[in-house]
């Protein structure tokens, strides 16, 4: 409250002038038969000049309602202990102190967590987020749009519910009656500019949980065969060997690698466009011989997909189906 308080008084600092009470009239002789004449109007308040702005210039900037300045974009930590206002955006912001020797931010799905060492006094905290408040705005907004179109992406599970599969629309059809009870489901070929229709060996009649742990199923198996098929193809050209694949449901990471030759995948990667998918292939092998993420890692990447900036910016924007 305080922090809004703060914005609407500086919204009016300045504003006084225009409320001043005009200046006196100057003294007129006495002209017989002469009516009296109005108060002189008090002088103009001018502007700087690099203040000042043509109204009627073609790219004048449009005159911005106050209530319109007002009204703050709102970014709440479901833990927040401090609050400050940035820009037009009210943050409040996770605070803890441990540690460290720096001031440190990060943004997640939550919104802000701000991290200080604990000699660091709260006003320099809050100095520190202010001057990060371009950064700290801009992921926060990047943050806030991607959770949209994750929503946007939630499945229904029942007959008819679509997802991605190696970056194409498919439709799920329940099918008990169809023969494919050992592996639980099959992929009709493409018909026409259609979606193609993953059947599903699952009663009409079946609970949202069944469809979804039957399609989940189904997926994991595509996955862990095209990952062996992506590990043997990527390995040799990066000279490395892996030994063990482990499919992950991991919430935030695609992927992981051991120096014993471990790799663990997410299965949703399935729901990307194959590049995609060896982007993030080709970047755990590649741990396999630099264990950081140095020039020389991506150096390693590189040597096998020369567009991965590309591909990696994409897995950071593509939306992946909310499962739950």
């Amino acid at each position: 409250m305080g922090g809004l308080l703060r914005f609407t008084m500086d919204l009016f600092e300045g504003l006084g002038s225009e409320f001043a009470p005009p200046a006196p009239a100057p003294a007129r002789p006495r002209r017989p038969k002469t009516k009296p004449q109005p108060p002189v109007a008090p002088p103009a308040v001018v502007a700087p000049a690099e203040e000042l702005v043509d109204p009627h210039a073609p790219h004048a900037p449009p005159a911005v309602p106050l209530a319109d300045t007002l009204t703050l974009a709102s970014f709440v930590h479901p833990l927040a202990t401090r609050e400050v206002v940035l820009g037009s955006a009210r943050v409040a912001y996770e605070f803890k102190r441990g540690k460290r020797k720096t001031i440190g931010f990060l943004v997640g799905a939550d919104g802000l967590s701000v991290r200080a060492p604990r000699w660091v006094a709260l006003r320099d905290v809050d100095a520190a987020v202010r001057e990060k408040s371009d950064w700290i705005l801009r992921k926060l907004t990047e943050t806030r749009q991607r959770h949209a179109r994750v929503e946007a992406t939630r499945i229904e599970w029942k007959d008819g519910a679509g997802f991605p599969f190696l970056g194409e629309q498919i439709v799920l059809r329940l099918d008990p009656k169809h023969g494919f009870a050992s592996v639980g489901g099959t992929l009709d070929p493409a018909e026409g500019d259609g979606p193609r229709v993953l059947r599903l060996a699952v009663s009409q009649n079946a609970e949202p949980s069944q469809i979804r742990d039957a399609a989940q199923a189904w997926l994991m198996r595509q996955a862990r065969k095209l990952f062996i098929e992506r590990l043997d193809h990527f390995a040799p050209l990066l000279g490395v060997r892996w030994e063990k694949l482990s499919l992950s449901n991991a919430a935030t990471r695609w992927g992981s690698a051991s120096a014993d030759g471990s790799i663990r995948l997410n299965w949703r990667l399935i729901h990307f466009r194959l590049p995609v998918i060896d982007y993030v292939v080709a970047h755990e092998l590649a741990h396999l011989r630099v264990m950081d993420h140095s020039h020389r890692f991506w150096e390693t990447v590189e040597s096998v997909l020369p567009d991965y900036g590309v591909l990696r910016q994409q897995l950071k924007d593509e939306a992946v189906p909310r499962w739950n």
